[in-house]
């Protein structure tokens, strides 16, 4: 900040001077080092990944030299990286290498949000996280809504999105979708209460939110009914919500009573925050063991690499999916792990933490609730919707 103030640059000038060069340089670097930088980094581990989710292949092979990129099914080696000497193989989901990536994007764009939300008034804070909610929520339900794609497009029928443009619906893009429907929510929340239209702004935020959200569940349930691709459990919905929320109000109440400094400066936040993450954990859980129960006839492999190393290790020190001789999968660990590592953070946030910076707090609370709660509702709503 010394140096900022001594050329007399701002904050904002500085984020986007930063994002333009940052730009501008990946984009000069692809152009120079066009197989190293595009093909070798961006597209196998960032771009390819989407296009393969998109387009519900295992993978898609790119040969720079050859100007083709194909499915690892008409490649002559598949999926297969280390068969490949001039090739590029991109999978669908997570590698420890995208994964970091998107930590450093995220965490730059958090920083992005910070100072543009300070030339909003949010007060109450708690209030504005909570009408945040619906909003994280309707993320989690969009991208169901381009796996309905992927489904349409696997039985031979037109999906009403292709890529590129459903990438807008999937990871990373997807959070840079919402984030512009959240704040013309927000825009349009603080004029109404400019207005004096409304008793709060908070109200019409969590309505605009609750909108999208609604529209997005009913499409899907609109495809349940008319496609033969689609179907609808209700009771993996009702599962998984009244599960997360036993466990997130165990954890809650009970941190309270023998640990109430860990709740001290969140309060009701830090019970969403668990919340949020159990709704990932259960779903996880859920989708990757008991698919049977359901006769779903999917199968859902973990698209992160923590999620695999979880399921690995279990299998691993249980010498398969039973305990005793009663089956209990591999995925258990992981619901426990989402309500652990979601209450120690909130331990973070402690009172001080709260009132000396608050704004910067409800602005990363809310990022650590929408990585959970996104990825976990659309899990949830994915086995629900058999998609």
């Amino acid at each position: 900040m010394d140096v900022l103030d001594r050329y007399d640059i701002s904050p904002e000038k500085a984020w986007i001077g930063t994002a333009i060069t940052a730009v501008v340089g990946l984009v000069v670097a692809s152009l120079a080092f066009t197989e190293r930088v595009y093909h070798g980094f961006i597209w196998q581990y960032f771009w390819g990944p989407v296009h393969a989710d998109a387009d519900g292949v295992s993978c898609y092979v790119r040969f720079p030299d050859e100007g083709r990129t194909v499915p690892g099914t008409e490649a002559e080696h598949g999926c297969a990286r280390d068969a490949y000497d001039a090739a590029f193989v991109a999978e669908p989901g997570y590698t420890l290498i995208s994964t970091f990536g998107y930590i450093l994007i995220l965490m730059f764009v958090l920083a992005g949000v910070y100072l543009l939300l300070e030339n909003f008034d949010l007060t109450p804070y708690s209030h504005f996280l909570f009408a945040l909610v619906p909003l994280m929520l309707f993320g989690g339900a969009l991208r169901t809504v381009e796996d309905a794609f992927v489904a349409a497009t696997r039985a031979d029928v037109a999906p009403a999105l292709e890529f590129p443009a459903s990438a807008a619906l999937i990871s990373p893009f997807i959070y840079f979708t919402v984030f512009i429907i959240g704040l013309a929510a927000l825009v349009i929340s603080k004029w109404l209460d400019h207005r004096d239209i409304t008793k709060t702004w908070t109200y019409p935020l969590a309505g605009i939110g609750m909108f999208w959200l609604l529209a997005a569940f009913g499409y899907l349930l609109y495809l349940s009914v008319t496609t033969e691709y689609t179907s609808f459990y209700p009771s993996i919905i009702l599962l998984v919500l009244t599960l997360a929320t036993l466990a997130a109000l165990a954890t809650h109440y009970g941190s309270k009573r023998w640990k109430p400094e860990i709740n001290a400066g969140t309060g009701l936040i830090g019970f969403v925050v668990v919340w949020g993450h159990a709704v990932d954990g259960f779903a996880n859980v859920l989708a990757n063991d008991w698919t049977h129960v359901w006769d779903v006839g999917l199968g859902y492999d973990p698209k992160h690499p923590f999620n695999d190393f979880v399921m690995t290790a279990t299998e691993a020190i249980q010498g398969g999916d039973e305990i005793l001789g009663v089956y209990v999968g591999e995925a258990w660990p992981f619901a426990i792990i989402k309500i652990i590592v979601p209450l120690a953070i909130v331990a973070v946030f402690d009172r001080q933490f709260m009132e000396e910076s608050p704004k910067f707090a409800i602005v990363l609370l809310g990022a650590i609730i929408a990585v959970g709660l996104g990825p976990g509702t659309r899990d949830m709503l994915r086995f629900a919707f058999g998609i």
